[in-house]
Parts: structure tokens; C-alpha cells; sequence
């Protein structure tokens, strides 16, 4: 706890001044922005993109007030999706799994397919092992 406090301190003094305050929130802006983009990159693939993005608009939320309620609905609703579907049957869940599983594949097949022009998965295995 002593070290958010100190850290709450800094960002104070930092704040006191104008100049102080614009510096921060540009350098905030700059780096969730980057995380964002990040994130929103990485969405297609299999791997924490939502996380990411979400982890872009904590740090947004640091400084900025819109972010903050964003965040803050953002994690209610996911909160009520797990907890739905932990009360749910376990085909219900199951179903919910497969059709994620589905919507990733389709999505990193198609970035495959447009990004590379394979059209197959023969062709796929084709250009893996030539490149």
C-alpha cells in the first residue's frame, strides 16, 4: 500500500502545474493508446488480445474519466456473462466454448487466408514449409 501512495504523491505534484498535468495525460493517452492498438492487433489470434485492450483502457483510466466508466462497464458485464454461464448446464457451457472456439478459428483462418492468399490447408502446409 505504501507504494501507491507514494505513487499517488508523484502523480499530485506532477498534476499541481498545468504543464504537469497536459505532460501526463499525453503520456497516458500515448501509452494506452499503444496498448489499445496493441490489443486490437492481437484480437484475431489466439492469445489474451481482449486482455490486452482491456489492460490499454485501465491505463486510460488512470487519467481519464470516460475510460474509467468504460472499464467499469466493460467488468460488470463480464462479471454477469461468467457468472450466467457458470450457473448454466454443461452442454450450455460447452456450446459456448465451441462456438468461441469456431469464431477464433474462422477469424485466424481468414487473416491466413487474405494476409497470405493460401487457400487450403494443403497450400497452407506448402507455404509453411517453403518460407
Amino acid at each position: 500500500m505504501r507504494r501507491r501512495e507514494q505513487l499517488r504523491a508523484i502523480r499530485q505534484r506532477i498534476r499541481s502545474t498545468r504543464t504537469g498535468r497536459l505532460t501526463l495525460q499525453l503520456v497516458i493517452a500515448i501509452i494506452g493508446g499503444i496498448i489499445v492498438a496493441t490489443g486490437i492487433v492481437l484480437i484475431p489470434f489466439p492469445g489474451p488480445g481482449w486482455l490486452i485492450v482491456l489492460g490499454g483502457l485501465a491505463v486510460w483510466a488512470i487519467e481519464f474519466a470516460w475510460a474509467q466508466r468504460l472499464l467499469s462497464f466493460t467488468r460488470a458485464r463480464l462479471e454477469m456473462w461468467w457468472h450466467w454461464l457458470g450457473r448454466q448446464h454443461i452442454l450450455v457451457r460447452i456450446l459456448a466454448g465451441l462456438i468461441g472456439l469456431v469464431f477464433v478459428a474462422t477469424v485466424v483462418w481468414m487473416s491466413v487466408r487474405y494476409s497470405l492468399g493460401v487457400r487450403s490447408l494443403d497450400e497452407f502446409w506448402t507455404y509453411i514449409t517453403t518460407h
